[in-house]
């Protein structure tokens, strides 16, 4: 198998945990219900989002005018789509860490040395995401906010910004995604399940780009560059020039969008691609949003998820017209007891007194089976059922996943589907899980507080979730 191959496989395949455990559908469901009633902030709760901003304070700073703007913001944004789109990276697929994300810029002449406020997004630090929570405020260069300290880089960055991509988070313009994502114009002249208009077969209008200077690996939103660079150059307050393109820790492009020869006045344009080392710190950089392709888009086209497994807006926006899911059939009641082949007979295991326990034993059974396990020896098939139950459950991956992405009743209810919703947990690989979790949502306390400023010790988590290394990862 090709290297590019086998890489673009494992990045579609970690894209589909991502959206499999980050934004669970019952966070998208409250955090909904939520902003159609109006309640912003508590949509913002719903999808695990503080709110470290203060209205009353920014008019009282910047004007009643600007606390207007913010809020006619904050009621559009949803949240839940807010934390589908933020930037990840692997090997887990958890929210990057330690970013500030623009999401709206508002220019002011209150504000100090002329720079503008800004709503933006932010990360904990590595050492402190217990919960992928994420936090929001306002940032401004002359009147920096009470808090902003505790975060390795709270100055919003030039690379992810959201600013320019308001789909990503605005619940009013999320039907921009197939414009922006190139969902709209398939790249082969073959048929697209997204009903796609195929894209012209004569010379690229936008200019090609030499596959050599591309990452082999990802899949870059060559086709959308020219119109994005446009829109970066107009919010710079510029009419044209270079653009800077980031596709890696040592690899950057530079953009030239020039007018096609063919006039003027056409439409058409063209970019002029120069393969640098560096970066020039004082050239506009192409957010991330618009370097990459949409993964959603790749896993639809890949045939690797339904729409109906994507975030409701996303999937409204990429494939219209859709027809809703049909709802899925209930679960079986948790706690209810469960089959176990014992010895050529068929036995129940189930919940006495919130411990599992083997129904079709005597006490006097199970004491010497247990003086025998002691012994070295082999248990019953119902007492081996009730131990992996415990130790090496069958939904013990989905719960790692869950507490990882910081959906905690998403994993106590692949509990209750395991044990019962009143199981006491015995030791074992499971009860390790919640309780890790539940210390590290307190580093992550204790970090909100102020109280500590850098990892209180060693990373005590499983190796795999150690991502202080690869920060530089995002996932694409």
């Amino acid at each position: 198998m090709l290297t590019s191959t086998a890489n673009s496989g494992s990045r579609l395949s970690l894209w589909l945990r991502v959206r499999e455990f980050a934004v669970s559908p019952s966070m998208i469901e409250t955090a909904t219900a939520r902003r159609h009633l109006g309640d912003w902030a508590g949509a913002c709760a719903a999808a695990n989002i503080d709110v470290d901003l203060d209205l009353r304070a920014v008019a009282r700073t910047h004007g009643r005018d600007l606390a207007a703007r913010i809020r006619a913001d904050l009621r559009r944004l949803a949240p839940d789509l807010l934390r589908w789109h933020l930037p990840r990276i692997a090997p887990d697929g958890l929210l990057r860490p330690g970013l500030t994300v623009a999401l709206a810029r508002y220019d002011t002449s209150e504000s100090d040395d002329g720079h503008p406020v800004q709503l933006v997004a932010r990360t904990p630090p590595a050492w402190a995401d217990a919960g992928q929570r994420i936090s929001l405020a306002l940032w401004d260069a002359s009147h920096r906010e009470a808090g902003a300290a505790r975060y390795p880089h709270p100055r919003p960055d030039r690379r992810f910004r959201l600013d320019l991509h308001r789909h990503l988070w605005d619940a009013h313009r999320s039907g921009e995604l197939r414009l922006r994502s190139g969902a709209d114009r398939h790249p082969s002249t073959g048929p697209d399940p997204l009903g796609a208009v195929p894209a012209p077969t004569g010379p690229d209008p936008q200019g090609a780009v030499p596959a050599a200077v591309l990452p082999p690996e990802r899949r870059c939103a060559v086709d959308r560059w020219a119109a994005e660079a446009e829109i970066l150059l107009t919010a710079e307050g510029r009419s044209t020039g270079p653009v800077g393109v980031r596709l890696g820790a040592r690899h950057r492009l530079i953009l030239e969008p020039a007018a096609d020869r063919d006039g003027p006045g056409s439409p058409a344009r063209r970019i002029v691609v120069a393969p640098t080392g560096g970066g020039d710190p004082a050239l506009p950089v192409l957010p991330d949003a618009a370097t990459w392709t949409l993964p959603d888009l790749e896993l639809l086209r890949s045939g690797a998820i339904e729409a109906d497994r994507l975030h409701p807006l996303v999937a409204s926006a990429l494939v219209p017209g859709r027809l809703p899911a049909r709802p899925a059939p209930l679960p079986e009641r948790a706690g209810q007891p469960r089959p176990v082949d014992c010895r050529g007979a068929r036995h129940r295991i189930g919940l006495v007194d919130g411990v599992l326990a083997a129904l079709d034993h005597d006490p006097a059974e199970i004491r010497r089976e247990e003086l025998l396990v002691a012994l070295t020896g082999t248990p019953l098939p119902c007492l081996q059922a009730i131990d992996e139950a415990h130790r090496r459950p069958a939904g013990l991956r989905g719960v790692r996943e869950r507490l990882d992405h910081g959906d905690t009743a998403g994993a106590l209810a692949v509990v209750e589907g395991l044990l019962g919703p009143d199981a006491l947990l015995r030791g074992g690989a499971l009860r390790d899980e919640l309780e890790a979790a539940a210390q590290r949502r307190i580093t992550y306390g204790l970090f909100r507080a102020g109280l500590v400023e850098h990892s209180p010790g060693p990373d005590r988590r499983r190796p795999r979730a150690r991502r202080s290394s690869a920060r530089g990862a995002t996932v694409r």
